[in-house]
């Protein structure tokens, strides 16, 4: 990963014309509340322009102008942002008013005016990722993009798939309904938790490579952990082997900050509503160009559609609005700084896992190596049911956690996020000590 030299500058309106031709819809451009964001951040990033990413992650001046973008409740405090993230306001009202629109003369409104604008959004989100917009296609989860790879790879009887035992149960479930109906087999790897050293998940996946192994499953961030694997190293070992490989991005896109030429993958799959805040319904699905002919769509395509990625995008009638407000999301995110972010959500994690590391009883499931994690971890009090300390977090203290019971450990994960103030993360630290050291309150443990 590349260190970040650039001060961010505020968007002025030109930067803001501009975007439009590359990932932002123009009707945007008549918003009250993108003039109103773009001032609040160009006078919030002229304040830190003279700092580094780590310096900037750190100053709370900045970060409370960051908070009120967001219109979440503080009456509960969310430290569930893995699951699906609350969008900022302006990505909100631009489904609002794209929604609006599609519903004036729909046919011809949603068909012949809104939906060509996606070609733009396609080209901003090529653009993050650092890649051809011919090889971005604009799906509605990471788990259709990725179930577009797993169900439209042509495998025979007797071809082996490699994943591992902490992937997402969707994805395997998707490769044992394969398993089922066509005899191919899937086989899971145990990988490390908290590793010592990354290239320990790269050895775990060179030993479980086999003759018949033609297809390897690997999670960038693993969402039960928040563990960062070795991406581009098991893509290479694979490519050696003539294995072709599938990245479940779910959680590294718009997370932390990298392209593709840091991952170095055939295929990535991700969700828009996670880290990135697009609308709630949004994904991406990167199919290296010179793959896209070979791969199935999930939904049938013209024949003269065999080369081109929009294929996989033919899933019938669908809104226009959330797709063209994941504009909003790319400015947002460009805004804040990609590196700035990925610092912020770092930083976030660091703050309250340092107030829990020493109590008795706490144990940790994530590495504190700054390349093997960033905004998620997961946090386990030992003797503690993990779903009733869940339980006694929201229904006692309004936190929100996911509990996590794996076969290989069990915890609860925390996910805090970029409107997530420091006070909130203080609370879940002074409730979670309470617990470690006097155990749940009687009516808990019922």
């Amino acid at each position: 990963m590349e260190p970040y030299t650039q001060p961010l500058r505020a968007y002025d309106r030109r930067d803001f014309l501009r975007m439009a031709g590359k990932g932002v819809g123009l009707a945007a451009l008549t918003s009250t509340t993108v003039a109103s964001l773009l001032n609040d951040l160009r006078a919030a990033t002229k304040r830190i322009t003279h700092l580094s990413p780590q310096q900037a992650a750190m100053d709370e001046d900045f970060w409370f102008d960051i908070q009120r973008a967001f219109t979440v409740t503080r009456g509960i405090i969310n430290l569930n942002n893995g699951g699906v993230s609350p969008s900022p306001r302006i990505v909100t009202e631009a489904f609002v008013r794209y929604t609006w629109q599609q519903e004036d003369a729909t046919a011809y409104t949603m068909w012949q005016i809104l939906e060509p604008q996606s070609e733009t959004i396609r080209t901003g989100l090529a653009e993050l990722f650092g890649c051809d917009r011919e090889e971005i296609a604009i799906t509605r989860n990471a788990s259709e993009s990725l179930e577009i790879l797993q169900m439209g790879m042509d495998l025979k009887t007797g071809d082996e798939i490699l994943s591992t035992t902490q992937d997402y149960p969707r994805m395997l479930t998707t490769f044992r309904q394969r398993e089922l109906r066509e005899g191919i087999k899937l086989n899971l790897v145990k990988i490390p938790l908290a590793p010592d050293r990354l290239d320990q998940i790269t050895d775990a996946f060179e030993q479980g490579i086999t003759k018949r192994t033609k297809l390897i499953l690997i999670s960038h961030m693993v969402n039960i952990t928040g563990q960062i694997t070795p991406v581009k190293a098991v893509c290479d070992l694979a490519r050696s082997k003539g294995i072709e490989v599938i990245v479940d991005g779910a959680h590294s896109f718009a997370h932390f900050d990298f392209t593709l030429r840091d991952v170095n993958c055939d295929y990535f799959g991700t969700s828009l509503h996670k880290w990135l805040f697009a609308p709630k319904g949004t994904g991406l699905l990167f199919v290296k160009k010179d793959k896209i002919e070979k791969i199935w769509p999930l939904m049938a395509a013209e024949k003269k559609q065999a080369t081109d990625i929009r294929k996989f995008e033919e899933i019938g009638t669908h809104s226009a609005a959330m797709r063209l407000a994941i504009g909003e999301a790319i400015l947002f995110h460009r805004g804040i700084g990609p590196k700035r972010k990925e610092e912020r959500l770092r930083y976030l994690t660091r703050h309250w896992v340092n107030q829990l590391r020493d109590l008795p009883n706490v144990r940790f499931h994530t590495s504190f190596d700054p390349d093997q994690s960033c905004g998620i971890a997961n946090v386990q009090i030992a003797g503690i049911d993990p779903g009733k300390l869940a339980s006694h977090l929201m229904n006692a203290h309004k936190i929100f956690t996911v509990p996590i019971l794996h076969d290989e450990f069990q915890g609860i994960r925390i996910t805090p996020n970029v409107y997530t103030t420091l006070h909130e993360l203080d609370r879940f630290c002074e409730v979670m000590e309470t617990v470690a050291r006097k155990g749940l309150p009687s009516e808990s443990t019922q």
